[in-house]
């Protein structure tokens, strides 16, 4: 099967598996990917923003509502979203700074700010722990 092929059943496949049950975690989340993986953005962040409001507590629904936002340039709500990911338990700094997706994010001046403060404050929770070891 041809790329373009694949990305169309799967786009197919999944868009119908929504229609026919719009809020099934385990169909949109494959959707948004596809949305964003096909250059359709918006389309994306709709189903982001759905998906946030059915897992409130995921923290990697909000890490890619963070990066949906970034795609279309929405800088301080992605930014509000990637520190809403990061209270919810999303820790992998060095994959945020890598991510494509927040390429956008990444020379955001509010974003740099945090991600300092963030990176700091991880430092101090290491060094706390390894003194308990001790």
């Amino acid at each position: 099967m041809l790329k373009k092929d694949a990305d169309d059943f799967e786009l197919n496949f999944f868009e119908g598996v929504v229609r026919e049950r719009p809020n099934y975690v385990e169909a949109l989340v494959p959707l948004a990917h596809v949305y964003t993986r096909l250059g359709f953005h918006e389309k994306s962040l709709e189903i982001d923003k759905r998906l946030a409001g059915l897992c409130k507590h995921d923290p990697v629904i909000h890490y890619n509502l963070a990066c949906s936002y970034s795609l279309l340039g929405q800088l301080p709500q992605s930014l509000t979203a990637l520190k809403k990911a990061v209270r919810l338990g999303f820790q992998d700094l060095r994959y945020i700074e890598k991510d494509q997706d927040l390429k956008n994010l990444c020379t955001y001046r509010p974003f740099l700010r945090w991600m300092e403060t963030v990176k700091a404050s991880q430092f101090t929770k290491m060094l706390g722990k390894i003194q308990e070891r001790s």
